[in-house]
């Protein structure tokens, strides 16, 4: 990322791990960029301004970036290629096709820290998703979704207070623990009193 253009803010947010601000840290520099008449398509951080997307969830703008890079960047950059495959991957709800694309390319150093980044979080959020839509779930089907050998899914799974019936290979869910705070709002308040007045009348 050397160049006339300044990336200060970018590096700074990458060596502080500060994934979630990538995105929109990548999107004003670029609009900022192009208002000035600045050719920047070979050396723009394409890579890690995809993956900035990916780490948010924000799909859709990430297609709309993938779509504006150029084809001759796209060819001389074997690597944003790769990051394209993960969005592939998201985009279809391939579960372990993210993990292959992840796992499948040698990323250079400034990407390396916000794929893993993402990876990790890519598998918590699989993780939470598999908490609440399952009670009880296949270790085959755990490892499937997060993108990891059976031996793995079943110790991840088991270090978060899940539990494993060997005899079937079936993995209980253990839900969280849900604090709600009981703050009624007014106009819920209303509803009800008007469902029990008309059950009652």
């Amino acid at each position: 990322m050397d160049s006339s253009i300044d990336f200060s803010q970018l590096q700074g947010a990458l060596a502080s791990e500060s994934y979630d601000k990538i995105a929109d840290i990548c999107d004003e520099l670029m609009l900022q960029v192009a208002s000035k008449g600045v050719a920047f398509e070979i050396e723009w951080p394409y890579a890690i301004h995809l993956l900035g997307h990916f780490y948010i969830n924000d799909l859709n703008s990430a297609r709309f970036l993938w779509k504006s890079i150029p084809s001759h960047v796209k060819e001389a950059q074997p690597e944003i290629v790769a990051v394209w495959k993960i969005g592939q991957c998201l985009w279809t709800r391939d579960y372990a096709g993210v993990f292959g694309a992840v796992h499948g390319f040698e990323w250079s150093a400034d990407v390396a820290g916000i794929v893993t980044a993402f990876s990790e979080s890519y598998t918590k959020r699989m993780f939470q998703l598999l908490q609440s839509a399952y009670s009880t779930i296949t270790v085959a089907d755990a490892a499937h979704f997060m993108g990891m050998s059976e031996d793995d899914a079943t110790k991840y799974a088991l270090q978060h207070g899940w539990t494993l019936d060997s005899s079937s290979n079936m993995l209980t869910v253990r839900k969280p623990i849900v604090v709600k705070q009981q703050k009624l709002d007014p106009s819920k308040l209303q509803r009800l009193t008007e469902y029990v007045y008309h059950l009652e009348h």
